[in-house]
């Protein structure tokens, strides 16, 4: 058995092969996170083991579709969960079980292709940092993140509305930003400050960087035909944030570490809406208002 450790979000996992049919390779996002030790107890630790096979299957939660992709929820006797994970083709790519908190994940990978397998492994390790930080001041936030100025700044919305076009809008017209992540940050609540992370995982774009910084401003974005911008009043903020986090409402642990992260942040953070056309006006609006 092979194990290797990573760091994201400042957290600690661990990632066990429990053969040689799988490996590192499979994960390539994570490769600027690995450690060669850790220094803390991990978040979680998961077990790669394609000859796991369920005993018997949990209490059907529901089916789920997100981003085109599918997640089958049960709920196991013991208060673990079961999920089965299937790509956007509806090929099933892995089977995943894991106990109560997250804290131990079990991975049978099921696809045949590399692009199959990635996907049931990838999926699965972002779901279990997802669920195993949500009490611990830890976010998983659907958003696209650029850096300007040593601060962070977090554009949410559905997918499709443009919430990269608007980052990439940043890069091109204000000197100095960078691209933190595109899809799939980390934020947490540390020490009473709110600070994003880059992560493994970015949708789309491959932009997989371990960096971090302090949250300058959220911001929501809706498609209009003029460029407007206003600050959000904090249960307006709290009802847009909540959506954009991973999250399952039908688990108290999960769904109750969410609100709680999701309230500090909105207390900690400026949250705006912007209602945008796709140009370098709508950029520059954005900019002089959330970085006053």
């Amino acid at each position: 058995m092979k194990t290797l450790h990573y760091i994201v979000g400042e957290h600690a996992l661990s990632i066990s092969f429990a053969d040689e049919a799988n490996d590192e390779r499979l994960i390539p996002s994570f490769s600027r996170f690995r450690v060669d030790a850790l220094s803390q107890a991990p978040l979680f630790c998961v077990l790669v083991d394609d000859a796991f096979r369920w005993e018997t299957l949990g209490r059907e939660i529901g089916q789920f579709d997100s981003a085109g992709n599918n997640y089958g929820v049960y709920k196991t006797a013991e208060g673990g969960y079961q999920f089965t994970i299937s790509d956007p083709d509806g090929v099933l790519c892995s089977h995943v079980q894991t106990n109560t908190d997250f804290g131990e994940i079990t991975v049978a990978l099921k696809g045949e292709t590399w692009q199959q397998r990635n996907f049931g492994l990838n999926n699965a390790i972002m779901l279990a940092y997802a669920f195993a930080g949500a009490d611990k001041g830890t976010l998983l936030m659907h958003a696209s993140v650029i850096r300007c100025d040593g601060k962070g700044y977090l554009m949410t919305a559905p997918s499709g509305t443009g919430k990269s076009t608007h980052t990439r809008l940043w890069y091109d017209n204000i000197p100095g930003c960078d691209l933190m992540n595109d899809d799939n940050p980390v934020v947490r609540i540390k020490d009473g400050q709110a600070i994003v992370y880059g992560s493994p995982w970015s949708g789309k774009t491959p932009c997989y960087r371990n960096i971090q910084a302090p949250v300058g401003a959220i911001v929501r974005i809706q498609q209009r035909p003029q460029n407007t911008i206003r600050r959000l009043r904090p249960v307006e903020a709290f009802g847009e944030l909540l959506p954009a986090m991973s999250s399952m409402k039908w688990d108290e642990r999960v769904y109750r570490g969410v609100c709680d992260s999701v309230g500090q942040l909105v207390s900690l953070c400026g949250i705006f809406e912007l209602g945008c056309l796709p140009d370098a006006a709508a950029a520059h609006l954005c900019h002089d208002t959330v970085t006053r």
